[in-house]
């Protein structure tokens, strides 16, 4: 049995599948690809289609490998099916894309005939990308001192340079995003990107603004850093 799960089912049997090692394909494949879905689901969230399209996807990349096999198209039909991952309509994040690429790959080992080496190559990589996304890797676990400041002022009010001196005090870098109007144009509201010199010092810059600004609303909140999505 395991002589001809790493030989290959198809390596005597010629390019057209039996029925029997089409079926065995097609639950390996199933299996391989809820597998997937249930190692990506451990940490990461995402819609219900993506999780059932992850699950799929190896089978269906499977089948097309196994009705191609051995035949002049079957090149231009594995170019096909990887041009798949433009399936999606909203770009999804690297990891994401790299799950999917992990499904088609192993299809396409399953569409070999290759049962064991797809069986090795899923838990291998499911075992790494579960180690990699419970280590964090490349996350941020300190506080970021990124942040985005939010200022509402009177319209009466210089907003130029009223903050710079606060700003050089409490901020190590700070950049005018933009400026808008708002309630009739009686007030204006700010927005910077600045990143803190110290956290603990958050509440009294936001003090120190509202002496400024006539106590109207003032905000900070985290900025977004969204590396590596697609």
């Amino acid at each position: 049995m395991s002589n001809i799960l790493f030989q290959g089912l198809f390596d005597q049997t010629g390019s057209s599948p039996l029925i029997t090692q089409f079926i065995l394909c097609i639950i390996a494949a199933i299996a391989i690809g809820i597998f997937y879905a249930y190692v990506y689901s451990i940490k990461s969230q995402s819609s219900q289609s993506f999780m059932i399209t992850l699950a799929l996807l190896p089978t269906i990349v499977c089948v097309v490998i196994m009705m191609v096999n051995g035949n002049i198209g079957a090149g231009v039909a594995v170019a096909g099916t990887f041009s798949l991952i433009r399936f999606r309509s909203i770009a999804g994040t690297a990891k994401e894309i790299g799950m999917l690429f992990m499904a088609m790959a192993t299809g396409l080992i399953i569409g070999m005939g290759y049962i064991g080496y797809a069986v090795i190559f899923a838990v291998i990589l499911g075992f790494v990308f579960l180690l990699l996304d419970l280590k964090g890797i490349g996350f941020k676990r300190k506080p970021s001192m990124e942040k985005i400041l939010r200022i509402t002022i009177p319209e009466d009010l210089d907003f130029n340079d009223i903050f710079d001196d606060l700003l050089e005090k409490y901020t190590s870098k700070y950049e005018v995003v933009s400026v808008k109007t708002s309630n009739m144009g009686s007030l204006f509201k700010l927005t910077y990107n600045i990143t803190l010199k110290d956290l603990s010092t958050e509440k009294e810059f936001i003090d120190a603004l509202r002496c400024r600004n006539g106590n109207l609303e003032i905000s900070i909140s985290k900025q977004e850093n969204n590396y590596n999505e697609l």
